[in-house]
């Protein structure tokens, strides 16, 4: 494809039809330390297309990826091996090259997926509907608190402490700039922190994690029958979708809206994407949900076929009557990770969720017993907090430089809070051997020394 560039006069052209001064203006909004001063000096200004491959992928060379040495990283992005199967199927010209159907009943076959993928992710969450995907896990619970704000007319979300901050991150970017109050607990890495106390008449929800971020595995029930006295709705957020094959579904627990990253099925790692979000929810708030619903139904002839049946988007309705900005599920993500979750099967899902769990059980024994590695959660499903006897960020580095990601450092999640800085996030998945277990308990004892 050729690089066809903008004229001088084209970019006048374009900046006085929007109304701004310069280029720079569209960047005003961009923190000044975020904004690059001058060209990056890594980078030549122009080279043949051979020397531009030869560049990048030494740059890329010097990543330490995860498929390249062990790794133990979590944290809301996980590693987990993905079913030759899956690319295969979604690099069918049918697949990869089809978009949003706008004209949506004609293509059957897209939405003959969406709808399982919708059955399977309100299987697993344990909820009545779902709908056909969203971006990610954390615009997802963002749009979750948009819609217990709708349902509820109210306009103030008590945030966990144990939701992963970079969600609450963004919970927090649309309360600023729609107008809602949030309100949170400190992290509290052992637990222990008060919900209900925060609630008030102008509570429309309690947003929770589970697994919560350090790890840990509760029972929401008595939390959702107090929200629900209260008048308030539970949000509950899943990072990983895997555990939902040992756990407890929300939906069980009396959860109203589940939301829930689902990279970990048909998605690997990407270096932050692209990502699938999930959304779940009760029947009698379907009205409210954002994002598409594709729907079941028969022909004049009396054969099943599929619909678009709700699409609640601005591009679909009114702006004013839309539920959500979204622009499109995820699709080609949503259809990985149905082919996944199909060649699993429920038998299957739950042995995989089984594997992860005993190898995170295996690894905290392992690293327990170390001098200065303490464990500082009880339950947990493939994913743990422990604390250690020097800054975890620096012990982060040191397993490094020994070709060893060892987890992150909480510190990471959460700068600027010293009680935070000897904690550390491991996770152990399938792809974790006992090799790779003993190869970091032995680095961990060298750098804790």
């Amino acid at each position: 494809m050729r690089y066809l560039p903008l004229t001088e006069s084209d970019r006048r052209a374009m900046l006085a039809k929007i109304g701004v001064p310069s280029i720079d203006s569209l960047y005003a909004d961009v923190p000044p330390k975020a904004l690059l001063k001058a060209p990056i000096a890594e980078l030549p200004n122009h080279q043949g297309e051979i020397e531009v491959e030869r560049q990048m992928q030494a740059f890329a060379n010097q990543n330490l990826g995860t498929a390249s040495c062990p790794s133990f990283l979590g944290a809301g992005a996980y590693r987990h091996h993905v079913p030759a199967t899956v690319d295969y199927l979604i690099q069918r010209g049918e697949f990869l090259t089809s978009y949003t159907p706008y004209q949506p009943e004609v293509t059957q076959g897209t939405l003959q997926y969406l709808f399982e993928f919708q059955t399977q992710v309100a299987l697993l969450t344990g909820m009545d509907v779902a709908n056909a995907s969203m971006y990610d896990g954390a615009s997802s619970t963002c749009e979750a608190v948009q819609m217990a704000n709708r349902i509820t007319r109210r306009k103030k979300a008590v945030i966990s402490g144990g939701l992963h901050p970079h969600y609450h991150e963004v919970i927090a970017t649309l309360a600023k700039f729609t107008g809602f109050d949030i309100v949170s607990p400190q992290p509290a890495p052992q637990g222990g922190e008060d919900l209900m106390a925060m609630v008030d008449k102008d509570t429309s929800c309690i947003v929770v994690q589970y697994p919560d971020v350090f790890g840990h595995v509760r029972d929401y029930t008595k939390l959702a029958e107090a929200a629900h006295a209260a008048g308030a709705l539970l949000i509950v957020a899943v990072t990983e979708i895997i555990s939902l094959g040992l756990l407890t579904p929300p939906g069980e627990m009396g959860a109203d809206i589940v939301t829930a990253e689902g990279q970990s099925l048909g998605n690997p790692l990407g270096f932050g994407g692209p990502y699938v979000g999930l959304f779940a929810t009760r029947d009698k708030y379907l009205r409210q949900m954002p994002g598409r619903l594709a729907g079941q139904t028969v022909d004049a002839e009396g054969r099943r076929g599929w619909v678009l049946t709700l699409s609640t988007r601005e591009q679909h309705i009114r702006r004013e009557k839309a539920t959500s900005n979204i622009c499109t599920n995820s699709g080609l993500c949503a259809l990985a990770f149905t082919i996944h979750l199909s060649l699993l099967g429920e038998a299957g899902l739950r042995q995989l969720a089984e594997l992860n769990h005993a190898a995170a059980w295996r690894l905290a024994d392992r690293l327990s017993a170390i001098d200065g590695v303490e464990l500082q959660i009880a339950q947990f499903f493939n994913e743990f907090t422990v604390k250690l006897s020097k800054p975890a960020a620096q012990v982060v580095e040191d397993l490094a430089q020994r070709r060893i990601l060892g987890g992150v450092p909480v510190s990471r999640l959460w700068p600027g809070r010293p009680e935070l800085e000897n904690l550390l996030l491991v996770a152990a998945t399938e792809t974790v051997t006992d090799d790779d277990m003993a190869a970091l308990e032995t680095a961990l004892k060298e750098v804790l020394r």
